[in-house]
């Protein structure tokens, strides 16, 4: 009798044992998180424990990875994503919401209204020239565009490269032409200023004359004239020494603007200042493929195409930057080319996996996540 009641005893713990769960029941494996990807909102790349390669530093893995979610065509389950099926995205520009978008389609010249559970909306179509690099590179709201509602777009056409306006239901005007077009460098950026005066950066156009506007950095007003307190004030020109520029971004807060650069054998970032762009202020030997960048107090966060990678620097307070910087979402998303900040703090980025890498179903995409935060210097 005694060793009967003991059986049942031993049967009903086992049972309120069995009983007892977590909120989120079922068979799960413990994986260490990745520094750095969780801070930035997307998925964490973690090394599959079936393929551990004995490097858990999340270095160069598909979008999936490590992640149950999968898109399925054009339907992307990461919460990070706002638009997909896109073509390959050249520049991002954020409306005063922060919810939404207009987004350029680099070989096309189509510009699409962007939002997360949205269809995109055509809004304009910029006729471009995609060879040499070019297309359309460079989307920036008009400093006033509460007011005007109006778009600036650089783009590549047959004849040049030009700086054009895009008002409701119009087509594109050029405002600033005649900026030489080439075999190659032919991709610019543009950006606004803490003066309200746009930010147009050239490239060099495959080695267009020092005279011309190819490689420059120009400071223009809205009309395309030049800006009064440009060194010359009759030239648009503002900065030179630029060779295929992939991004132009201003801090709001030190009014600093950064310009990003592939310059030959190896990928630069300039801080933009009068005259000639002199030493950059960082230098990437091993040219990940630096394009767009954001600019916020204490971070620089740059987008990297052939690295599929989020480069972020932490510069001190006189500009200047040590040791080396993060390298952020390597393979999550792939390529990354655009990258700019919305009114609400958050970092938008575009892909162009279908030109030239691995592309996902849902590709080629537009993201939102939190940027990185600030700090101090970037140490060794």
């Amino acid at each position: 009798m005694r060793r009967h009641l003991l059986i049942v005893l031993i049967a009903v713990l086992g049972l309120l044992a069995g009983c007892a769960s977590f909120p989120d029941e079922g068979p799960r494996d413990w994986q260490d998180k990745i520094e750095g990807q969780g801070e930035l909102g997307g998925p964490p790349s973690v090394a599959d424990p079936q393929e551990d390669d004995g490097d858990s530093g999340g270095g160069g893995g598909s979008p999936q990875q490590g992640g149950p979610q999968v898109a399925a065509g054009c339907v992307d389950p990461d919460p990070q994503v706002v638009a997909t099926c896109l073509d390959p995205v050249g520049a991002v520009a954020v409306l005063p919401n922060g919810q939404a978008a207009l987004v350029g389609e680099r070989a096309t010249g189509r510009v699409l209204r962007v939002e997360r559970d949205k269809e995109p909306v055509l809004v304009s179509t910029v006729p471009v020239d995609p060879s040499g690099g070019g297309g359309l590179t460079g989307l920036v709201l008009s400093p006033t565009y509460a007011e005007d509602q109006l778009v600036y777009a650089y783009a590549t056409t047959p004849e040049d490269n030009r700086v054009l306006r895009l008002a409701p239901h119009e087509p594109p005007k050029p405002v600033l032409t005649g900026i030489p077009k080439g075999p190659s460098g032919n991709a610019g950026a543009l950006g606004v200023d803490a003066g309200n005066t746009l930010l147009v950066a050239t490239g060099n156009a495959g080695g267009a004359p020092p005279e011309s506007l190819a490689g420059k950095v120009l400071r223009i007003d809205t009309l395309g004239r030049p800006a009064t307190a440009n060194p010359d004030p009759a030239s648009p020109v503002l900065g030179t020494g630029l060779a295929a520029p992939g991004g132009i971004c201003t801090d709001a807060t030190t009014q600093s603007a950064w310009v990003t650069d592939r310059a030959g054998p190896r990928d630069v970032l300039y801080r933009v200042r009068p005259g000639p762009l002199g030493p950059p202020a960082w230098t990437w030997p091993d040219r990940p493929g630096v394009a767009g960048c954001m600019a916020r107090p204490g971070v620089i966060a740059v987008a990297l195409e052939r690295a599929t990678a989020l480069s972020v620097l932490r510069p001190a307070p006189d500009g200047s930057f040590t040791g080396a910087p993060e390298t952020l979402l390597t393979g999550v998303y792939g390529r990354l080319t655009a990258a700019t900040l919305g009114s609400d703090g958050l970092l938008w980025l575009g892909t162009s996996n279908k030109a030239g890498g691995t592309p996902v179903p849902s590709d080629d995409r537009v993201i939102r996540i939190q940027p990185p935060s600030g700090g101090g210097a970037s140490r060794a």
